[in-house]
């Protein structure tokens, strides 16, 4: 038989005469069938007596009204929860109700849902006790409270053993009031997960802007699929669920570290998790000057310029339209982007492998971003960097290679963190030598993707005794550890710049990449 839930309370009393309203069925915060019988009585002081009694199943609903002091009647209600109302009028004009004063709505999990061991409770409470909801908290079974939180609002993750559990959630308000709204879940035994969930972004322990995509997918051995994947920021937060066995969205989040968690929900109830630590902006850095620039590649302040062979020093004489090299780039490209406003940058003309760089000074001397450091306060005090990008081509191997540097220069000397993804030139990742003036290759893979989105999270540190450390490399979820030491060379500039390049091939092919959620941290 198909149940639901009414809550009756006691309600107020309007004079000049005493009245009151007595319900004997059904009982207040009872579950009961769809065919509801209601059984009251009521009293007045008025010499007239009583004038009626009346039904309302909502609020200005009257389904139900007799004459006299008594009522005995059956309703028929859909399934719900229903906060009812029995009225009196006696022949004085007073008014009487017993009605509706506390709820309980749970949002999730549903009634009689097939859940996994990790079950989230949403849920909100009501109460007309004029101090409001006290707390809120979780049976897992009759006399079992696992979780108690102050307010009138839940949002937790409750662990549940294998089998049927008839949990309820409760509200005690500051009068001494309670309401309760009973769900019954059947959990999914460790057999009936099997499923497994993997992240590309962002990586464990990554330093992130503060608006962190999540791309993430998830697999089951449930026949039935996966239902839906979610983003916990921390626990018992869920801020973001989708349907299906794909995520990928964009979280704005605070600055700070955070434990974060993927999760999938098959359709057999089972369920798996993935744990992603993350510093976002400058929470978990050491004291010191912090900053990022969020969505740099619409930003401006970038030069462009021609590298030719065999030396590759800027060319003097080159501009944009060639002949030797051509380049642009195009700023506000709504497709293909990730934000709706991608940076579309080219390289071609007649000079075979020649390139185009791109240099944006963001701090210290010609700074594009109002941050010239005239006092020395930011640079110096500088030691830890990520270059983080997404790129898109449509036909990367047109490319002989792509370069992406971070440098800092300081104190009389020069610290160039170079990285270039050769393509063409043998899909390997180089680092910049310093001192020799070279590439060294690493022998970690480069091989970026035609027609997707790659994304590229780049990470350095100028070390305590001034050298330049190349930590890792992370290419669509991918991380190489390189820790790799180099020394600095002699310079008079001061300040912070990025570069971006791209290498023209044997026949100076022409090609495009566009650049999105270009983000550069430094602290």
């Amino acid at each position: 038989m198909k149940m639901w839930k009414i809550v009756l309370a006691l309600g107020a009393i309007a004079a000049p005469a005493f009245a009151g309203v007595t319900v004997s069925a059904p009982l207040n915060n009872s579950e009961v069938a769809t065919s509801v019988q209601f059984v009251a009585k009521a009293s007045t002081s008025c010499s007239k007596g009583v004038s009626a009694m009346g039904i309302y199943t909502a609020p200005n609903v009257l389904a139900y009204t007799v004459n006299g002091a008594s009522l005995n009647t059956q309703l028929n209600l859909s399934p719900g929860t229903y906060q009812t109302v029995v009225q009196e009028w006696d022949n004085c004009g007073t008014i009487v109700v017993k009605g509706s004063a506390s709820e309980v709505q749970v949002t999730s999990p549903a009634n009689n849902a097939s859940v996994g061991s990790q079950v989230q409770y949403v849920a909100t409470a009501s109460s007309s006790c004029s101090k409001g909801v006290a707390a809120m908290g979780i049976y897992t079974s009759p006399g079992v409270l696992a979780y108690v939180v102050g307010g009138a609002s839940l949002n937790t993750v409750i662990k549940l053993s294998p089998g049927t559990d008839n949990t309820g959630v409760q509200e005690w308000d500051n009068c001494g009031g309670s309401a309760k709204s009973p769900v019954t879940v059947s959990v999914a035994g460790a057999a009936q997960s099997g499923g497994s969930v993997q992240v590309t972004a962002p990586t464990n322990n990554a330093h992130v802007a503060q608006s962190v995509q999540f791309v993430a997918s998830a697999t089951t051995s449930c026949k039935a699929g996966v239902a839906a994947m979610g983003i916990y920021p921390s626990p018992g937060v869920l801020a973001y669920k989708v349907n299906g066995g794909n995520l990928n969205t964009d979280l704005n989040l605070a600055a700070g570290t955070y434990q974060t968690v993927v999760q999938e929900w098959d359709n057999c109830g089972g369920t798996a998790t993935a744990p992603v630590t993350i510093t976002v902006g400058a929470g978990g850095t050491p004291s010191g000057p912090t900053g990022q620039f969020v969505n740099l590649h619409q930003k401006s302040g970038w030069t462009g310029y021609a590298l030719l062979p065999p030396i590759y020093d800027i060319c003097p004489y080159c501009n944009p339209a060639g002949p030797e090299t051509t380049w642009s780039m195009t700023q506000g490209v709504s497709s293909p982007a990730l934000t709706g406003n991608s940076a579309k940058m080219d390289v071609g003309g007649h000079t075979l492998y020649s390139d185009a760089l791109w240099n944006n000074h963001l701090i210290g001397d010609f700074s594009s971003q109002g941050l010239q450091d005239s006092n020395h306060s930011i640079v110096p005090n500088v030691h830890n960097f990520t270059y983080d990008v997404y790129f898109y081509a449509t036909d990367i191997n047109a490319s002989q290679a792509l370069e992406f540097d971070i440098n800092q220069f300081v104190n009389g000397q020069s610290f160039i963190w170079g990285h270039e993804c050769r393509i063409a030139g043998g899909n390997e990742w180089d680092i910049w030598d310093n001192p020799g003036q070279k590439w060294h290759p690493t022998g970690i893979p480069c091989k970026p993707l035609s027609n997707a989105w790659n994304h590229l999270v780049i990470q350095a540190q100028r070390t305590s005794d001034n050298h330049l450390l190349f930590k890792s490399i992370t290419l669509n979820g991918q991380t190489a550890n390189l820790n790799y030491y180099e020394s600095p060379t002699p310079s008079n500039w001061y300040g912070i710049t990025v570069n971006y390049q791209q290498d023209g091939n044997y026949k100076q092919q022409p090609y495009s990449i566009w650049l999105d959620r270009l983000t550069f941290s430094y602290w």
